[in-house]
């Protein structure tokens, strides 16, 4: 059901509020767009300052907008494994097709933890679950041994990849076979991610540039290398400014130049720099985004 390109979701901000015609409006945009599958809630949606009020209400607006068109995959992840399983049990509840959870940030759990924390959550949410692999950011690793362990799980159904270890999903696909869906979470990088294993990739770039992102993607699959290589070229500039400072910001403005959102954002984060907004701005008009 996921594979391809599927966009991790900004949520729009107007006034310091989710903008939720705004957002509604964003999602059918992707799904005409040709994206493969939604992502709401996620890190590239600011879930850390979502109210669990406003989360629940992202993912419902996400699930009807979609309108079945696309599969969704709830961000659901805690470090809190209480809370993890309550914002779970919600999506499985407002219709979400899986729940991606990140790895516990700032607790720092063993390996054994990580393990416990994930089957207490498949365990009380019956619902399809995508380990959210991303020590930058959450700083505990989840090793291939504990993944395959997790996978053992017959709700554990696959992994999204931050880690830029392009040898990872050759080593995992070696334990748990490609039944487990590898998607990246790497846009740079995602068709060498699919080389080693992978179906697709959770994608940030994917924003602004959806059909391109879904077109390079369809094309690695049909065996176009060719194509899958021309466009990967025409996105690497992208993938690079919607990171020259902390997502989402960067992805944010470029939403606003194409009249998608506001370029708002929670602190702590601030909006995009002068500098920033100048390097967003080269890359989308080089990859034919601007006139």
């Amino acid at each position: 059901m996921f594979h391809g390109s599927i966009v991790a979701l900004l949520t729009p901000f107007k006034g310091g509020k989710v903008d939720e015609k705004a957002f509604q409006s964003f999602v059918e945009w992707q799904v005409a767009q040709g994206t493969h599958g939604l992502v709401p809630c996620g890190t590239t949606g600011e879930s850390p300052t979502l109210s669990h009020e406003e989360h629940n209400r992202v993912v419902e607006l996400c699930i009807e907008a979609a309108g079945g068109k696309v599969p969704v995959m709830a961000g659901t992840g805690s470090n809190s494994t209480d809370e993890a399983i309550a914002l779970t049990r919600h999506a499985r509840q407002a219709g979400a097709q899986a729940a991606l959870v990140v790895t516990p940030y700032y607790n720092k759990p063993s390996q054994e933890g990580l393990y416990q924390h994930f089957k207490a959550i498949h365990d009380a949410a019956d619902l399809p679950i995508f380990i959210y692999n991303i020590p930058g950011r959450s700083v505990v690793d989840m090793s291939v041994a504990t993944m395959a362990r997790l996978a053992k799980l017959p709700n554990i159904v696959g992994v999204k990849d931050a880690t830029a270890d392009l040898a990872r999903p050759s080593r995992l696909l070696q334990d748990v076979g490609t039944d487990f869906i590898q998607l990246s979470g790497e846009d740079a990088t995602a068709l060498a991610f699919n080389a080693q294993g992978g179906v697709g990739c959770i994608s940030v770039t994917a924003n602004i540039a959806p059909a391109l992102c879904s077109a390079m993607q369809t094309a690695w699959a049909e065996g176009d290398l060719k194509e899958a290589f021309r466009l990967r070229d025409v996105l690497a500039p992208l993938h690079d400014s919607m990171f020259v400072e902390t997502s989402p910001a960067p992805v944010k403005f470029a939403a606003s130049l194409l009249g998608l959102s506001t370029d708002e954002v929670r602190l702590p984060l601030v909006t995009a720099t002068d500098t920033a907004r100048a390097a967003v701005r080269a890359a989308m008009s080089k990859a034919g985004l601007l006139s």
